[in-house]
């Protein structure tokens, strides 16, 4: 548990700074031109998406987001127990890569953001691009196609960037993280409770939604999510191998 705490610290403070940073550079690099600024900033975010799920996705599963943990324990993927657990390292993770990426770009350490984005559309935008988000990872989990995850995700996430206003958060932890920076990526504390109500709502109807179109799906399917990740004694959780039987530890 220790080492999967640890990657999903460190994966979620690489993400935040991904997403952070990548609109600063965006900021500075195009100034004046938003539409040119949310390319590059959606640009690296997938491309960086892929980068630290397969980093870390073979410790931890790579979730990085309260979300899919706490879907992965409704499908009976891992405990709620773990699941729990993995959320205080998740926004711990995000909250420090915001903190870097305005110390990489020479701001000050925290500077929190006064970007307001609490509509109606942008909490329908959220409740979409959750739910989408999950449909990705579990229909992959569901067919066997987990290797496809990374960049399945990194796509998704990518595209959700242009087909959202919002520009689909869709992760409880980066929305934390994102108003300690008041900067291209930035969102205030105060919208930043009703975008965390909108992906709520949108993982519940993620996961009835995967309840529906996949009836059969398994726990030890479940537990393949977002990628494999590695038994304790070193094997991984693949299709070619049977699945050990969650204990009271997890999976």
């Amino acid at each position: 548990m220790s080492r999967r705490l640890a990657a999903e610290f460190l994966g979620s403070a690489f993400l935040a700074a991904i997403v952070i940073g990548s609109g600063i550079a965006a900021q500075r690099l195009s100034p004046g031109d938003t539409g040119l600024e949310l390319l590059e900033n959606a640009a690296a975010t997938a491309v960086g998406l892929f980068a630290i799920i397969v980093m870390f996705g073979p410790v931890s599963g790579a979730h990085f987001n309260p979300v899919v943990s706490f879907a992965d324990a409704a499908l009976g993927g891992i405990s709620w127990r773990d699941a729990a657990a993995y959320l205080p390292a998740q926004v711990a993770g995000c909250v420090t890569g915001a903190v870097a990426a305005n110390l990489m770009f020479g701001l000050q350490a925290v500077s929190i953001s006064v970007k307001q984005r609490a509509s109606g559309a942008h909490a329908l935008s959220e409740v979409i691009a959750t739910a989408g988000l999950l449909l990705v990872i579990f229909a992959l989990a569901r067919t066997g196609r987990g290797a496809s995850a990374p960049a399945a995700v990194g796509a998704y996430i990518g595209a959700a960037y242009w087909f959202t206003a919002s520009t689909s958060f869709a992760n409880p932890a980066i929305t934390i993280g994102r108003t300690f920076s008041d900067t291209f990526a930035g969102i205030a504390p105060s919208s930043a409770p009703s975008f965390i109500a909108a992906q709520a709502g949108g993982a519940v109807a993620g996961v009835l939604i995967i309840k529906f179109l996949y009836p059969a799906l398994t726990p030890a399917q479940a537990a393949r999510i977002v990628i494999p990740r590695e038994m304790p004694d070193g094997a991984a959780l693949d299709g070619d191998r049977p699945a050990r039987v969650p204990d009271g530890t997890g999976r």
